[in-house]
């Protein structure tokens, strides 16, 4: 979780200075001037990038993915990865 958190933050401000122990919001600490981002604002950027790593999960590897072009064509590929997209949309 707590890269999570830290994969939040770094989206919010990419030259944030940040450190959290445990998953325990208390410990949260901005560093060198860092300004501060609210916990409600990392928790709405990591719901917002769930449904990125719910389908980065359960994509095929990328060899599993040519070789599903090589035995179906484009269209049978597509029709594997639309229905991740589908399963995860975009929220």
């Amino acid at each position: 979780m707590s890269l999570k958190i830290l994969r939040a933050i770094k989206e919010i401000n990419p030259s944030a200075e940040v450190s959290i122990k445990n998953d325990d919001w208390s410990t949260l600490t901005f560093h060198n001037g860092t300004p501060e981002i609210s916990q409600a604002d990392i928790e709405a950027k990591m719901s917002a990038r769930e449904y990125k790593e719910k389908r980065a999960a359960e994509y095929p590897s990328l060899t599993d993915q040519l070789d599903d072009i090589f035995h179906n064509g484009i269209d049978g590929w597509r029709t594997t990865i639309q229905a991740i997209k589908d399963k995860y949309p975009k929220e």
